[in-house]
């Protein structure tokens, strides 16, 4: 019995020393790892406390309820506050509808700049889009939002109907029948002018009687 105890105790303190090997190497390996780890992740890169910062009067505009193909231009206006110039390398709208115009030259400290926006008022109904901005400026990106209701043109009742697209057909115009009135007096025209003839030929016969009296 004795030296079955010594070989179990034999055993088992080997096991204990593979076990403890194996416990170090790992420790050691993920002692390595970590080294590693922390050499390649680059440090946090410090806020620049000079950045500008773009300052917008209004970031959102609402353009009510307008008539379709209406002007759809709208402006955001922001000053640089920051020792900085603001430089926008990119603006987007939020679909192709919506399409933002922005200065390509740099915004320096103190100066104003504008970002136009202009909605395609041809599409009828409300709508809400939005316009992001990316710049340098500490608050990159900005989103700017536009609203509004867009109202169908009005149409002419009367465009559709027959008479307005094909013209009527012309009538001839009726014929008059001369009056009698008119009658009545060519005839006493023509009686009055021959009255004078009548009186000529009395004249001549009564001067040819006196002419056989002598």
């Amino acid at each position: 019995m004795g030296k079955i105890k010594r070989h179990y105790i034999c055993y088992t303190n080997k096991k204990i020393t593979i076990m403890k090997r194996l416990f170090l190497a790992f420790t050691m390996m993920a002692s390595t790892f970590g080294v590693f780890a922390q050499e390649t992740v680059p440090s946090a890169v410090a806020p620049d406390p000079n950045a500008p910062t773009m300052n917008f009067a209004k970031d959102a505009i609402d353009y009510g309820t307008i008539k379709q193909d209406a002007d759809g231009y709208r402006t955001f206006s922001f000053t640089n506050e920051g020792k900085t110039p603001i430089v926008i390398s990119e603006a987007h709208g939020s679909c192709g509808c919506t399409v933002p115009t922005y200065p390509k030259e740099p915004i320096m400290p103190g100066q104003k700049g504008e970002i136009k926006v202009h909605y395609d008022t041809h599409r009828v109904g409300p709508f809400s889009k939005s316009v992001t901005v990316n710049s340098n400026a500490k608050n990159s990106p900005v989103v700017l939002k536009i609203s509004g209701t867009v109202e169908a043109a009005a149409t002419d009742p009367t465009a559709t109907e027959p008479n307005s697209i094909i013209p009527a057909p012309a009538t001839a115009p009726a014929k008059v029948a001369p009056a009698p009135a008119k009658t009545a007096t060519a005839t006493k025209a023509a009686t009055t002018t021959k009255k004078p003839a009548t009186s000529t030929a009395k004249k001549s016969t009564h001067s040819h009687s006196n002419t056989k009296k002598k």
